[in-house]
């Protein structure tokens, strides 16, 4: 999850009051007059003085007062964490790779110079499954049996689909006698939901 904040913001000549959530490509501000959403890629400038985070984009200048939580803010939005940063592997960790994924990040954990299998193995620290449709869920369980010790699956899913939700795919998680502790965003196009075994079943 992203970092959340009760603010207040200036935007467009107005002041608005409500909740602002750090993700990790974009910052997203609710409130009851204001719904509003700044992908980093649209950044010109960002700065942070005397408390407020100042963002300056296609849309204008907008302005956050955000405290001793400014400058962090600015940090993490002018050097954003890679997607394997966000995901976790590291150098000669196994990675197991379950399903059809972009070129990119096969390329990426690479890159990373992780152990890549397609089979799961006692040490396997991490597991990439893609889950497309409903018929996917069914893998889950046989994976997480494939599990052990402190190793992560990494259950990667399309976004803003009515026929495989983000509950679905957590429930099926969660039937397969696993916790979920944490969700990334994978692409534009897909949500990285993270299980592991019950630090009371290993």
């Amino acid at each position: 999850m992203g970092s959340e904040q009760l603010t207040t913001i200036d935007h467009q000549g107005q002041t608005y009051k409500g909740k602002a959530l750090l993700e990790s490509n974009e910052l997203v501000f609710r409130s009851d007059g204001l719904r509003l959403k700044i992908p980093f890629a649209s950044i010109k400038s960002v700065t942070a003085a005397n408390g407020q985070l100042q963002i300056k984009n296609t849309d204008g200048v907008t302005i956050l007062h955000l405290g001793s939580r400014a400058e962090k803010w600015r940090d993490k939005i002018a050097n954003p964490k890679s997607l394997i940063d966000k995901l976790g592997p590291k150098p000669n960790d196994e990675v197991a790779i379950q399903g059809k994924f972009p070129r990119e990040f096969l390329q990426d954990l690479k890159n990373q110079e992780v152990k890549l299998t397609t089979k799961i193995s006692p040490a396997t620290k991490w597991i990439f499954l893609a889950v497309e449709s409903q018929s996917d869920l069914a893998k889950i369980k046989s994976t997480a049996k494939s599990m052990s010790g402190p190793a992560a699956l990494w259950l990667i899913y399309p976004k803003g689909q009515k026929s495989l939700t983000e509950s679905d795919v957590r429930t099926a998680g969660l039937k397969s006698n696993l916790t979920d502790i944490k969700v990334a965003s994978f692409s534009p196009t897909h949500t990285a939901l993270k299980f592991v075994i019950p630090t009371s079943k290993r």
